[in-house]
């Protein structure tokens, strides 16, 4: 999931130009090496060589492929700007590869920051090598089912999260929500949104052949982030927009073992890590259940929840309090009466059905 591979991968990715290009290479079974990178930060390495400076088309490039030299493309690859280059990065720079092309690619992308592509003559292979990271491509059929299995785990996930976060909201109207509650829709939320991640990371690499997947991962992650900004706000032990963002940055970037741990989860939430969450009651502020009050802005929300304090409050306040709060007036507080409403019978009938 490194960013600089991840953008390395989008330029490759099928349905690119350059990815043409490359597949021409392949099919011809020519090899090559292909510099992406502005010539002025690389020039040092060159020897000897053919300056193009001309339009890129996939081709050319499998056209001047054919000599054993190195290619060199700007950042955007509009442009193919040199051809047959010899490239002579230090020798002493630490190298596990074999080939002499392969070799060249790694220390050339350990000494300079530009994405080099080694294109495998005879094994049809291709590895991308990026300020030293190496990747191999992997065909599209390969990714393509590693994309599905991935969404199918999502989709499990997914509906894990709907079942927890129904059972959550049924006790946010019942005013029995302990805190064990709340960290396991937590939890379920954040093994969802990075499960969604890593199917990302599959529609990268796959391209223009990953746009139908694309199009389920959206469907399947709708509403998880603001239902995970949604609880950390509804439940953690003092509000400040600073603690917030700490908190979800850190929830982000906590280890697996972590998240299956309650006890590190609370203490991102600030309570404290020996809490027994079985038995320790919380109230929620109800930005939960604003959230889903249709056409509701968040400033006006956040108004709300300061005036009544917590959600219990809300639900017992009456049509003139309601409306008294600034912003909210006549149309706007039955509107939030009337999504509430909706919401608890919503509620009521998925308990029995």
């Amino acid at each position: 999931m490194d960013p600089r591979l991840l953008r390395a991968l989008d330029m490759v990715a099928p349905g690119t130009t350059l990815r043409e290009g490359i597949d021409n290479i392949i099919h011809a079974r020519t090899g090559g090496l292909i510099l992406i990178a502005d010539t002025e930060d690389v020039s040092f390495l060159f020897s000897g060589g053919i300056k193009l400076d001309v339009d890129y088309t996939p081709a050319l490039l499998y056209q001047v492929a054919k000599m054993d030299g190195a290619i060199v493309l700007p950042p955007g690859a509009e442009r193919i700007t040199w051809a047959n280059v010899q490239l002579m990065p230090d020798p002493t720079i630490l190298s596990m590869e074999t080939g002499t092309r392969h070799r060249t690619a790694e220390r050339v992308s350990k000494q300079t920051k530009a994405l080099v592509i080694a294109i495998s003559q005879r094994r049809d292979v291709v590895s991308l090598y990026i300020e030293g990271i190496k990747y191999i491509l992997q065909d599209i059929p390969i990714v393509l089912s590693k994309a599905n299995q991935g969404l199918a785990t999502l989709e499990k996930y997914r509906a894990r999260l709907d079942q927890v976060a129904a059972r959550l909201t049924a006790l946010e109207f019942a005013g029995g929500v302990v805190l064990y509650d709340v960290l396991s829709a937590m939890q379920r939320a954040e093994l969802v949104t990075r499960m969604a991640t890593e199917v990302e990371r599959y529609i990268i690499e796959l391209g223009a052949e990953g746009r139908l997947i694309e199009m389920q991962l959206e469907d399947t992650v709708v509403g998880v982030m603001s239902e995970r900004g949604a609880l950390v706000r509804d439940y953690i032990a003092i509000e400040t927009e600073q603690g917030i963002e700490s908190t979800l940055a850190e929830l982000a970037e906590a280890p697996h073992t972590e998240l299956l741990d309650f006890g590190r989860l609370a203490e991102l939430l600030g309570y404290d890590r020996k809490t027994n969450t079985l038995d320790f009651a919380v109230a929620p502020r109800g930005y939960r259940a604003l959230a889903r009050v249709p056409r509701l802005p968040r400033l006006i929300a956040q108004k709300v929840v300061n005036h009544f304090g917590d959600l219990e409050s809300l639900l017992a306040a009456s049509d003139v309090d309601l409306e008294s709060v600034d912003g909210v007036g006549e149309t706007r507080a039955k509107e939030i009466r009337e999504g509430i409403r909706r919401l608890r019978e919503v509620d009521f009938v998925d308990r029995y059905t």
